[in-house]
């Protein structure tokens, strides 16, 4: 009965681990061809929502923690798509800004949903469900985890 249940594609986790993997490989191209990695592409769409964020609030958006962060905040400063400035308001804030080159990007990056959907083979709504189901199964599992 134990054995039943040890199946690889019987894991959620699996299905998820590979689903990342095949939707990074769909990525890849576009992104290359955008000169950006995929973190640091959710960090540019977290500017694109809003500019003017500070290190630690996109890094709670993107559950990813300071010390990850940072050097990836660095590499989009040398590519001119961003500038860190410290808060004026509080000096131990480091606030994020979209540079006009990382304004720019969002044009060459919208291509990109539309390019997802049509791989995924399935309707807008279809997927916004399943990334609804996703998410509160994040929300659970983050939770039994605290």
């Amino acid at each position: 009965m134990a054995d039943d249940l040890l199946k690889l594609d019987d894991f959620i986790c699996f299905a998820l681990y590979s689903a990342n993997h095949a939707m990074n490989r769909l990525y890849k191209p576009m992104l290359d061809a955008l000169n950006l990695t995929y973190p640091q592409y959710l960090v540019m769409v977290t500017l694109w929502e809003g500019d003017g964020q500070t290190v630690g609030g996109i890094g709670e958006k993107l559950f990813l923690e300071s010390s990850t962060l940072t050097p990836l905040l660095k590499r989009l400063e040398a590519a001119g798509f961003i500038q860190r400035t410290r808060s004026k308001e509080d000096e131990r804030q480091v606030l994020i800004s979209l540079t006009s080159e990382g304004v720019a990007l969002k044009r060459k990056a919208a291509d990109i949903p539309p390019c997802i959907l049509e791989a995924s083979n399935t309707t807008a709504d279809e997927l916004a469900r399943l990334r609804g189901e996703i998410v509160t199964l994040r929300e659970a599992l983050n939770k039994s985890a605290a």
